[in-house]
C-alpha cells in the first residue's frame, strides 16, 4: 500500500506542503482527510484525487483545507440543495430585488428591505457568549454587504428545558446557564452596534439539552441605488480585506458545523476571539464606501473565511482571482498561509473595487479607524491563485471548488402521526388545564428575554408585547417620514415537525402569516433556517424532504417568496440524540400606514368576539397532548387556497376599521387564544361555543391552522361578518375581570391568569 508522506514542498521562510495524492489508495485517501481535519468522505477524496490527476500535479495542504471549507455541509449545501431546488427554489415575485446572501425585497419605489437568518448552533453549545453575539455579528454582516442598513435583529432559541433537573452529559452547558449566556451575548452585540432586538422566540425541549439552537435573522433597509451584488463586477479589480486582523480563531468551523457533535470534544473551530475593533465601526465603514458609490461587491468572511469569500466573489462575476495572502493583516505571529486562508476570525469584509477608487475607501476606513488592506484582484480566468512573498502556492479551478458535490441522500418516509394511533389523555378540570397551559414554558411570557434586549429602536412601532401580554408580530418604520410599515413574526413548531414533518413543515408558514395578518400585515417574504439531525441517516433525511416539501408548497400556493435562508444539518450528538426537527420561519409583511396597525390586547367591555376559521379534530402535536400525554392524532394541515382567501378578508375587514383586536390561535388552542387576549388587555370575555364544531377537547385545544380571535365594536358586527363570511363564528363578549366558558366550566380571574402566565420563565432564570 502506497503511503502518503507530508513533505516540505520547497525551501521556504513559511510553512508550506505538498501532498502526494495522485498515488494514493483509498486508506491513505481517509488518512488525509482524517489528519488535515477536511471532514471529506472517501468518496469526496477519490473526486479530490481525480481532479489533481487530470491537473498532472499533487496538491498543497492550502488547496486540499480550502477544498474541505468550500465541501463542507455548511458551505456548499451538498445534502439539501436537491432538495431545496426541488420545492423551494423559484417561487418568484417581482418584488424580490436580490437573492443574495440575504434576500432583498421591494418596500417602496425609493427603497428595499433585506432579510435573512442564520444559524450559530454549535458554536453556542459549547461557548454561548460568543457563538450568540457572532452569529448576531455574521447576520449583520449579511445584511450590510448587500448596501442595507440594519434595522432590527430577531432571536428564536431552541434549548433544553431551564427547569430540568436531569443529569446532562459530559461538558454539557445546564439550560438555563445556556440561555442566560447566550441572551448576554447576543443583548451586548446589539448594544454594541445599536441595532434593536425587535422580536424573537424560545422554545424549549430536552432534545435540545445537548445541541442547542441559536438562530438569529436580520432586517435591514437599502435605497435602490445603494443596492450590490456580493461578487465583483469584471476582471481588473481590487480586493480589500477590511476589519479584524486574521488570527487562528474558528480555523475549521465550517467543518465542525459539518458534523454529529460532541459537547466533551476539543471543539476549537467552534471558537472565536473577540476583537478589539468596535463592530459598529466595520458596518459603518462599509455602509459608506457603499454609499459613495465605490464599491462594486461585498461579502461577509462568515463560514470558510478567505477560502469562500474570494471565490464566490470571483466566480460570481465570471473571474478568477489572485491574491497576495501574505498583505493579509494577521494578529498572530507564525501563522502558515493555509491558517491564514481558511480562519474564520470574525468581523471582517472583502470589498471589490475598480482601482481608481482603492485611495478613497481606504480613506473612509482610515477616518473610521478600521484596518482595510488590498490583498489581491480579480482576473479574465476562472481559476484563483494565491502567492506568497510572490511564491505560488495555490493554483485551482474555481468551478470545482467552490461547486462542491451535490447528494441525493436515500431517505425513509417518516410515519405520520394520525387519528387512528389516537389515545386522548385523562385529563384534569378545564380550569386547571388553562393555568397549566399558560404556565408551560413554551407559553409564558418573555418578559424576561425582553428585559435583556433593547427592543425599541428607530422606526418602531410595537414589539413582541400587546399591552400586558404576548403580541403576535413586532412591526418598524424604516423609511424616515413615512408611516409604511414592515412587520416580522416567527413561525415554528417543532413538536409538529416531529409528529408530521409534511404538515408540521406546512405549519410554520401559516403561523408566520397569521401572526403578520394579526397586526395588519400582508405576508411579503420569508427566510427560513432549516435545522435537522444527520442528513446521511435515511430517517432524518426523510424528515427534512418532508418538511421542505411542506414549506415550499404553501409558500409557493401563497406566491410569496423565500429569497434567502440557511440550512443547519448534523444537529446531533456523537451518542445519536438527536434535535426535533425544527425548521424555522421568519415572515415578513408589509402595511400600508402602520398607524392602524391592530394588537392583541382586548380593548374594553360589551364588544364582540369571533372565532375566524375552521377548527377540526387535529390534537397530534398538541400542547394538550404533550403536557397530559394524549398520543397520535392528525397534525394540522394547511388548505393555502383556503389561507390565501381568509387572509385577503382578514386584512380586508382590518382597512375598514372593523376589528379593535386580534390574536392567532395556535399553542393550547382557543382556550389559550382567548385567555392571552384577556391578560393582554386586562379585560374578562364570556365565552359560548356551541357554534363551534367538535367535542369539548377539540373545540377549546386543538390547534388547527388558519384561526384568529377578533375582537369587534358593538355595532360593526354585521359588516365583520359580511366581510369573513362563514369563516367567521360569533363565540362571545368581553368584560369583567374573569374569563368564564360556561359549557365548559371555566372561571379563572384575569389576575390569576396573568400570575400564571407571568411567572415562571422569570422565577427560573432571576432566581
Amino acid at each position: 500500500m502506497a503511503s502518503i508522506k507530508l513533505t516540505v514542498k520547497r525551501k521556504t521562510p513559511f510553512l508550506l506542503y505538498d501532498v502526494k495524492i495522485r498515488d494514493a489508495e483509498d486508506a491513505d485517501l481517509e488518512k488525509v482527510s482524517r489528519d488535515l481535519g477536511l471532514g471529506l468522505s472517501l468518496e469526496e477524496m477519490r473526486a479530490v484525487k481525480a481532479h489533481f490527476v487530470k491537473e498532472g500535479r499533487d496538491a498543497t495542504d492550502i488547496e486540499l483545507q480550502s477544498i474541505g471549507q468550500a465541501w463542507s455541509e455548511h458551505c456548499c449545501y451538498k445534502s439539501s440543495k436537491s432538495v431545496l431546488k426541488e420545492f423551494v427554489f423559484g417561487i418568484d415575485h417581482p418584488d424580490v430585488m436580490s437573492r443574495g446572501d440575504a434576500g432583498v425585497m421591494r418596500f417602496d419605489g425609493r427603497h428595499g428591505y433585506a432579510l435573512r437568518i442564520e444559524s450559530h448552533n454549535h458554536p453556542s453549545a459549547v461557548e454561548p457568549y460568543g457563538g450568540a453575539a457572532t452569529g448576531v455579528g455574521g447576520i449583520l454582516r449579511d445584511v450590510v454587504c448587500m448596501g442595507a442598513e440594519p434595522v432590527a435583529i430577531i432571536d428564536p432559541f431552541c434549548i433544553g428545558r431551564v427547569d430540568t433537573e436531569e443529569k446532562l452529559p459530559k461538558g454539557t452547558i445546564h439550560p438555563r446557564e445556556l440561555l442566560e449566556r447566550a441572551a448576554k451575548g447576543g443583548k451586548d452585540y446589539c448594544g454594541i452596534v445599536k441595532v434593536p432586538t425587535v422580536s424573537g422566540a424560545f422554545f424549549f425541549d430536552d432534545r435540545y439539552a445537548e445541541n442547542c439552537l441559536i438562530n438569529v435573522g436580520a432586517l435591514g433597509i437599502v435605497r435602490n441605488k445603494d443596492l450590490r451584488n456580493n461578487f465583483v463586477s469584471g476582471p481588473g479589480e481590487a480586493f480589500i480585506l477590511c476589519g479584524e486582523p486574521t488570527g487562528r480563531d474558528g480555523i475549521h468551523g465550517v467543518n465542525f458545523a459539518s458534523a454529529d457533535f460532541s459537547a466533551a470534544a476539543d471543539n476549537k473551530g467552534a471558537r472565536h476571539g473577540v476583537g478589539p475593533i468596535p463592530k459598529r465601526f466595520v458596518l459603518a465603514a462599509c455602509l459608506e464606501a457603499n454609499r459613495a458609490g465605490l464599491v462594486t461587491g461585498m461579502k461577509d468572511l462568515g463560514g470558510g473565511g478567505l477560502s469562500c469569500v474570494v471565490g464566490e466573489m470571483a466566480l460570481g462575476g465570471r473571474c478568477g482571482a489572485e491574491v497576495d495572502l501574505e498583505k493579509a493583516p494577521q494578529r498572530e505571529k507564525g501563522m502558515a498561509p493555509w491558517e491564514v486562508w481558511v480562519s474564520e476570525t470574525q468581523e471582517r469584509m472583502m470589498l471589490a473595487a475598480k482601482e481608481g477608487d482603492v485611495g478613497k475607501i481606504l480613506k473612509i476606513f482610515k477616518k473610521h479607524n478600521v484596518p482595510a488592506t488590498v490583498v489581491g484582484r480579480s482576473t479574465d480566468t476562472l481559476r484563483t491563485r494565491i502567492l506568497w512573498d510572490g511564491e505560488q502556492i495555490f493554483d485551482m479551478d474555481l468551478e470545482f471548488l467552490t461547486g462542491g458535490p451535490v447528494y441525493d441522500r436515500p431517505y425513509t418516509e417518516p410515519r405520520a402521526s394520525s387519528k387512528a394511533d389516537e389515545r386522548a389523555p385523562a385529563l384534569p378540570s378545564n380550569n386547571e388545564i388553562v393555568i397549566a397551559m399558560l404556565s408551560d414554558l413554551n407559553v409564558a411570557s418573555r418578559e424576561w428575554a425582553v428585559r435583556q434586549f433593547r427592543m425599541k429602536g428607530k422606526g418602531a412601532v410595537s414589539g413582541p408585547m400587546a399591552g400586558a401580554g404576548p403580541g403576535d408580530a413586532s412591526i418598524l418604520t424604516p423609511v424616515k417620514g413615512s408611516h409604511k410599515g414592515l412587520a416580522v413574526a416567527v413561525g415554528c413548531n417543532p413538536w409538529m415537525v416531529s409528529a408530521d414533518p409534511y404538515h408540521g413543515g406546512m405549519g410554520c408558514i401559516d403561523e408566520a402569516c397569521r401572526n403578520l395578518v394579526a397586526v395588519g400585515a400582508r405576508p411579503h417574504a420569508f427566510t427560513d433556517c432549516l435545522n435537522f439531525g444527520n442528513p446521511e441517516k435515511p430517517d432524518r433525511m426523510g424528515e427534512l424532504r418532508e418538511a421542505v416539501r411542506g414549506l415550499g408548497e404553501v409558500a409557493r400556493g401563497l406566491g410569496v417568496p423565500i429569497p434567502s435562508g440557511n440550512v443547519s444539518l448534523y444537529n446531533e450528538s456523537s451518542g445519536g440524540v438527536c434535535i426535533l426537527p425544527t425548521p424555522m420561519v421568519i415572515g415578513t409583511g408589509l402595511i400600508r400606514d402602520s398607524r392602524k396597525a391592530v394588537t392583541a390586547d382586548l380593548k374594553g367591555k360589551g364588544n364582540l368576539l369571533f372565532l375566524v376559521g375552521d377548527t377540526k379534530d387535529e390534537m397530534g402535536g398538541s400542547l394538550l397532548f404533550r403536557m397530559f400525554g394524549g398520543e397520535g392524532g392528525d397534525v394540522p394541515g394547511v388548505d393555502t387556497a383556503g389561507l390565501k382567501r381568509l387572509m385577503g378578508r382578514m386584512l380586508k375587514a382590518m382597512g375598514k376599521g372593523l376589528v379593535e383586536s386580534c390574536h392567532d390561535c395556535s399553542d393550547g388552542g382557543l382556550a389559550v387564544a382567548v385567555a392571552e387576549m384577556c391578560i393582554a388587555g386586562g379585560v374578562g370575555a364570556d365565552i359560548d361555543l356551541s357554534g363551534v364544531k367538535g367535542t369539548e377537547m377539540v373545540r377549546l385545544y386543538s390547534e388547527s391552522n388558519t384561526r384568529w380571535v377578533v375582537e369587534v365594536a358593538k355595532g360593526d358586527e354585521g359588516e365583520f361578518e359580511d366581510v369573513l363570511g362563514r369563516k367567521a363564528v360569533r363565540i362571545g363578549t368581553t368584560g369583567g375581570t374573569r374569563l368564564k366558558i360556561k359549557e365548559a366550566s371555566v372561571s379563572l380571574s384575569v389576575g390569576d391568569m396573568r400570575t400564571a402566565w407571568k411567572e415562571p420563565l422569570g422565577k427560573i432564570m432571576d432566581g
